[in-house]
C-alpha cells in the first residue's frame, strides 16, 4: 500500500521554533512516538506513513500549535501527554483564552481536556459541583484556581478547604505538636496547589487572617458557609453520614466542590461519593463530573499506570465470579 502524505501549514502567527522546540526537540520527539516521516521546511509540515499514523500525528502538530497560539511554549511532557490523549483517541480541549488564572509564576491554568471543560464549566454553573475520577485529572487543582479566581474577583469572601483525616493506626490527639502540625500531612496537597497559584507568604497570610482555611472535615459540624468558595477534597474516605452533615452546611451566595476517587476508598462499607449519588443525582443545582484516564495531565505514564490498575481490577474481579 502506498503510504499517505500530509502537508501541514504553520500559521504566520506561530513561531516554528517554539513549536519544534530548541534544535527541533519536539520535532523528533513526535517523529519518535510514531512510525512515520516528519519534515520540516520553513511553514510546511510534511509527515509520510501509513493513513492512520499519518492522521494522529497531524493531530499532535494541530493541538501543539493550538498552545503555542494561545501563548504557551510546549514542553516535552506537554508534547507526551497529546501523544498520548490522541493514541487514546480523547478529546482534547483546544487551547483558548478563557484562562481561569495567571499562576504566582505567570503561567496561565485553564482546561486542558473536554472533560476538564466540563468540569470547570459545571463549577460555575452549579451550586455543589461533585469531580469524580482517578489521580491526576485536576480535580483539586482546578478547583483552587477556580476558588482563588473568585476570591480575587470579590465574588466570595473566603475559602474553605477541608479533607478527611482517615488515620492509619493513630490517633491524631496521640500525634505530636500542635493540631495545625498533626494536620499538615493530611492538608499537604492542598497546601502545594494553593502556593502555586499565590506566593508562600501571600498564602500564609490569607491563612492567618481566616481568608482562606484549611480544615479536618469533622470541624465542619454545626456551622453554615456564606459567601464563601468550599471545596472537600479526598471525599471518597467520608462515610454517608459526613457527606451529608458536610452539604447540609451550604449557606447563600457560595459555591461547594466535592471531589474524590472512588477507587481510591480506604474505609469499608458505602462511601459518602456513591451514597451523595444515589441520593442527590437529577436534582437541579448540583453536577456530577466523571473524568477518566483520558483527563490526566500529570506525566503520561500515569495514564497508563491507571490503565494496568484498572486492568488487574478487572481481571481479579472476573476471576472472582
Amino acid at each position: 500500500m502506498e503510504p499517505t502524505q500530509v502537508r501541514l501549514t504553520i500559521p504566520d502567527s506561530v513561531d516554528p521554533t517554539v513549536l519544534m522546540g530548541p534544535t527541533d526537540t519536539l520535532l523528533r520527539r513526535v517523529e519518535g512516538a510514531f512510525d512515520a516521516l516528519v519534515s520540516v521546511r520553513g511553514n510546511q509540515v510534511s509527515v509520510t506513513g501509513a493513513a492512520d499514523v499519518v492522521e494522529q500525528v497531524t493531530s499532535v502538530f494541530s493541538r501543539m500549535i493550538g498552545l503555542v497560539e494561545a501563548g504557551e511554549a510546549p514542553t516535552p511532557a506537554d508534547v507526551d501527554l497529546i501523544v498520548d490523549h490522541v493514541r487514546h483517541g480523547a478529546g482534547r480541549e483546544p487551547a483558548g483564552s478563557d484562562d481561569i488564572l495567571l499562576t504566582f509564576h505567570g503561567r496561565a491554568i485553564r482546561p486542558k481536556t473536554a472533560g476538564q471543560r466540563r468540569y470547570v464549566d459545571a463549577i460555575r454553573s452549579s451550586t455543589v459541583t461533585f469531580g469524580l475520577g482517578p489521580a491526576g485529572t485536576g480535580k483539586t487543582y482546578l478547583a483552587m484556581a477556580l476558588a482563588v479566581g473568585a476570591l480575587k474577583r470579590r465574588e466570595v469572601g473566603r475559602i474553605v478547604l477541608a479533607r478527611p483525616v482517615v488515620e492509619a493506626g493513630e490517633s491524631l490527639g496521640y500525634l505530636p505538636g500542635t493540631l495545625q502540625e498533626k494536620l499538615d500531612p493530611y492538608v499537604r496537597p492542598l497546601y502545594d496547589a494553593l502556593f502555586d497559584m499565590t506566593s508562600i507568604e501571600r498564602g500564609n497570610a490569607l491563612i492567618e487572617q481566616g481568608v482562606i482555611e484549611i480544615a479536618p472535615l469533622a470541624y465542619m459540624r454545626g456551622r453554615t458557609f456564606n459567601n464563601a468558595f468550599v471545596i472537600l477534597d479526598e471525599a471518597q474516605n467520608t462515610t454517608p453520614e459526613q457527606m451529608k452533615m458536610f452539604l447540609t452546611r451550604l449557606g447563600f451566595s457560595s459555591t461547594f466542590v466535592v471531589t474524590g476517587d472512588a477507587t481510591q476508598r480506604d474505609l469499608p462499607g458505602e462511601g459518602g461519593l456513591e451514597s451523595a449519588r444515589r441520593v442527590l443525582e437529577g436534582l437541579d443545582g448540583i453536577s456530577f463530573v466523571d473524568l477518566d484516564r483520558n483527563d490526566i495531565v500529570r506525566h503520561a505514564l500515569v495514564a497508563r499506570i491507571v490503565d494496568a490498575y484498572d486492568a488487574d481490577a478487572r481481571e481479579r474481579g472476573g476471576l472472582r465470579s
